[in-house]
C-alpha cells in the first residue's frame, strides 16, 4: 500500500500505467516551504481496516505494515480472518516455524514529534502511556507476530532506505538456514511530518517542482532535481518451497539470493562510481548462482536525485559488464515517490509481479535522458517480455546497500 493505492492491484496498475500518486501535501501546512509535494497514503481508515483498538495502539507505520501483511497473507492463501477471530486454520503455519521481519527507516517519528510537543506544552502527564510501543521500530514485527501467533524470529532492520531489502533478505536467510518455514517480510514508513520533511528539504535532497507535482519524481531524467518523499508499506510472504507446494500455494517467483555491503565512504553520498552498490549486485548474483547474462530486469533504487542515478548506472555497468546493454532497468519511484524504509518492500513486490506477469513497469517521466545515465530504463510505457531473473536494489544513508535476486521457478 502507498501513494498509488491501498492494495497491491491498484498500486501495480499505477506502476504499469505510469500513473503518479504524488501530489501537493495535505497532511500539514507547507506554506513557504521550497518543496511542497509528497506521495501520501490517502483514504485510509485504520479503524475500518484493523479495528478501533488496534488503530489507537498502533503507530501509523505499524498500521500500514499490518494492512500490507494481511493482504500478503491472504494472497498467499492463508485464512487471516479466521486466525484473527481466534481460530487456527488447518494449514496455518506452525507457530514455532513462522516469523516476521519488518524494517523501517524512521519508524514512529510522527508519534515522537507529537508526544514531544505534548510534553513541552502540558508537562509529563500529557505524554501517552502508549507512546513507546507505538514508536519503536521492532514493535511492527512484534504486533504482527502477536496477530498471527508467529513465534519464530521477529526482526526489525533499521537501515534507512535499504531496510525493506534487508528485511526480506534476512527473512530469506532464516528460511534457507531451516530456522522457519514461513516469514512475513518487508518495510513500512510513515515519515511525512514537518520536521522530517524539513530535514530532507534543507539538505536540498527534495524536488522543488511544485508546479507539476505528479511529474516531480523523474528518475534518470536530465532535469531531475531531487526525490519526492512517500509513505506506505510493502510486504511479502516468503515460504520454503516444498512447504508452499504441499498446501497448494500460488508461487509468484523464487528468492534466489541476497547480499549486503557498505560503502564506508560518506554518510549521504554514494561511493565514487557506485563501487559499493556494484559489489553488492555482484555478490547477490554470486549468492544466487546467476551469471550477469541470466538477469533480464533490474528494479533500480532510482531515487531521482542527481548523485544516486548516475552512481547506480555506473554500478550496474560495473556489475553486469557487457550484459548491461541488454538489461531492462526501471524505477517505480517515478509514480510512488521514495518510501524510504518501505521502498524495498513495495519494490520487491513490483519485481515479483514483473517476473510473474512478464510486464516490466516503465520509468515514469523520463523525457530527457541524462547522457550519463545510458541504460535502457524502459521510458514511456511498460513492456511485455519473457523474464527469467531480476534483481531489486536498495541503498541507504550510511552507505548501506542491499540487493535481492529473484527468478521464475
Amino acid at each position: 500500500m502507498g501513494p498509488c493505492g491501498n492494495d497491491v492491484p491498484s498500486t501495480w496498475d499505477a506502476m504499469v500505467q505510469a500513473r503518479s500518486g504524488i501530489g501537493l501535501i495535505t497532511r500539514f501546512d507547507v506554506t513557504g516551504f521550497p518543496s511542497q509535494m509528497a506521495g501520501e497514503v490517502r483514504d485510509f481508515d485504520p479503524a475500518a481496516r484493523l479495528g478501533a483498538r488496534a488503530a489507537r495502539r498502533l503507530g501509523r507505520f505499524m498500521q500500514y505494515a499490518m494492512v500490507a501483511a494481511d493482504e500478503a497473507m491472504a494472497n498467499a492463501g492463508f485464512d487471516v480472518a479466521r486466525r484473527i477471530s481466534g481460530e487456527t486454520p488447518a494449514d496455518w503455519p506452525d507457530p514455532e516455524r513462522f516469523g516476521v521481519s519488518i524494517g523501517s527507516g524512521i519508524g514512529g517519528v510522527d508519534d515522537i514529534v507529537e508526544q514531544a510537543l505534548r510534553l513541552h506544552k502540558d508537562g509529563h502527564r500529557a505524554v501517552s502511556p502508549l507512546f513507546i510501543p507505538a514508536a519503536l521500530i521492532n514493535v511492527a514485527s512484534g504486533q504482527i507476530a502477536i496477530r498471527y501467533d508467529a513465534r519464530g524470529p521477529a526482526l526489525a532492520m533499521a537501515t534507512a532506505c535499504a531496510a525493506g531489502n534487508h528485511s526480506i533478505g534476512e527473512a530469506w536467510r532464516s528460511i534457507r538456514d531451516a530456522d522457519v518455514d514461513v516469514m512475513v517480510a518487508g518495510g513500512a514508513e510513515a515519515g511525512l511530518v514537518p520536521v522530517g520533511y524539513a530535514g530532507f528539504m534543507n539538505m536540498r535532497a527534495l524536488s522543488r517542482r511544485n508546479d507539476a507535482p505528479t511529474e516531480a519524481s523523474r528518475p534518470f531524467d536530465r532535469d531531475r532535481d531531487g526525490f519526492v518523499m512517500g509513505e506506505g508499506s510493502g510486504v511479502l510472504v516468503l515460504e520454503e518451497l516444498e512447504h508452499a507446494q504441499a498446501r497448494g500455494a500460488r508461487v509468484y517467483c523464487e528468492v534466489r539470493g541476497y547480499a549486503t555491503t557498505t560503502d564506508a565512504h560518506h554518510v549521504t553520498a554514494p561511493a565514487p562510481g557506485g563501487a559499493g552498490a556494484a559489489r553488492c549486485m555482484a555478490l547477490a548474483l554470486h549468492k544466487a548462482g546467476l551469471a550477469p547474462e541470466d538477469v533480464d530486469y533490474v528494479n533500480a533504487h532510482g531515487t531521482s536525485t542527481p548523485a544516486n542515478d548516475v552512481a547506480e548506472t555506473q554500478a550496474i555497468r560495473a556489475a553486469f559488464g557487457d550484459a548491461a546493454d541488454r538489461l531492462l532497468v526501471s524505477s517505480t519511484k517515478g509514480v510512488t515517490g521514495h518510501l524510504l524504509g518501505a521502498a524495498g518492500g513495495i519494490e520487491a513486490v513490483a519485481t515479483c509481479l514483473a517476473l510473474h506477469t512478464g510486464i516490466v513497469p516503465p520509468t515514469a517521466h523520463l523525457e530527457h535522458p541524462d547522457p550519463r545515465c545510458d541504460l535502457d530504463y524502459v521510458p514511456g510505457a511498460a513492456r511485455q517480455v519473457p523474464l527469467r531473473a531480476a534483481i531489486s536494489n536498495g541503498f541507504g544513508f550510511g552507505g548501506t546497500n542491499a540487493v535481492l535476486a529473484f527468478s521464475k521457478l
